[in-house]
């Protein structure tokens, strides 16, 4: 077979998958920008590989970016300890059909993206692909070395750990605009008592502006705590601002524009009809992907 038949079946072979890989790459990363770099050290080695002796293209390429990522991952860990203030995954524009799929738009909502910055690498690789991609544990054991005995301790301890700190109550993408909206209708209007409403006591704020953009540097808890810090910023800018609505990791979220230029990406969890976790992405690193759709998927 002639050198350029085979980059075309390569090629075609990594396009047809090409959707997949970036999402596992992304849900172990959490990191758009990082995820595409492991989606180009993977076609460089898919592209040597000698496609007649692969039985299953789309397991050897999940194996293959696994690799890249846990290798990715642990560099990425290093670079965490130096960043300012807390680090929150990079949001991305969703098609509507991510939300209608009510299992992946869990796995890449902010909530349960940082219970997964809570796992060492390995044990968010298995649980990444056993949990929520439902590979084998024979194919997990290939892609991170290990055996499959060990594949199924780790995806065991891995899931213990992330049920117990997952959030509790998966509410409905109806319930959950509704809930955003009244929020904005609260901060438009200035009103501490409505904002108040429709947080919950213990909710959870976090901000990351990665020492480029203002935010605060630490998570900060509780209704009041955070109405004050939400209506005090609002009452000091001077600059026009607007609330757009956008789907973010497959759920109802909002895109704040100062003076026509997108500032923020605003993700909330919702539980009991309020707000337990309000994320809000300043960095403009992170919002270089906001313009356009990015396409996941399980399958």
């Amino acid at each position: 077979m002639s050198d350029d038949r085979a980059v075309d079946r390569a090629t075609e072979a990594f396009v047809a998958h090409r959707n997949l890989l970036f999402t596992v790459a992304y849900e172990m990363l959490g990191s758009a920008v990082d995820a595409e770099d492991v989606l180009q050290e993977t076609w460089l080695r898919w592209v040597e590989v000698d496609l007649d002796q692969v039985r299953d293209q789309r397991a050897y390429l999940v194996r293959i970016t696994t690799r890249q990522a846990l290798n990715r991952l642990r560099t990425m860990s290093r670079r965490k300890e130096s960043y300012v203030g807390p680090w929150l995954p990079e949001p991305l524009l969703t098609t509507p059909d991510v939300a209608q799929d009510v299992e992946l738009a869990e796995s890449v909502s902010t909530a349960v993206m940082l219970v997964l910055e809570t796992l060492a690498p390995t044990e968010r690789a298995v649980f990444v692909l056993r949990e929520v991609f439902d590979v084998g544990y024979d194919e997990i054991a290939e892609a991170i070395g290990k055996t499959p005995a060990a594949v199924r301790q780790i995806a065991h301890r891995a899931r213990r750990h992330v049920d117990a700190r997952r959030p509790r109550e998966v509410v409905s993408q109806r319930r959950t605009r509704a809930v955003v909206e009244s929020f904005v209708k609260a901060l438009e209007g200035g009103s501490l008592q409505d904002l108040l409403d429709v947080l919950a006591p213990d909710v959870v704020y976090v901000g990351d502006g990665g020492g480029v953009k203002h935010a605060a540097l630490r998570p900060i808890v509780g209704a009041g705590k955070v109405a004050r810090l939400l209506t005090a910023g609002l009452g000091r800018n001077t600059i026009p601002l607007t609330f757009r609505p956008a789907m973010v990791n497959g759920s109802p979220a909002l895109a704040l524009h100062l003076d026509g230029e997108l500032d923020s990406i605003i993700t909330a969890h919702v539980e009991a009809g309020r707000i337990t976790g309000l994320y809000i992405v300043r960095n403009p690193a992170k919002l270089s992907r906001i313009t356009s759709v990015t396409p996941l998927t399980l399958h």
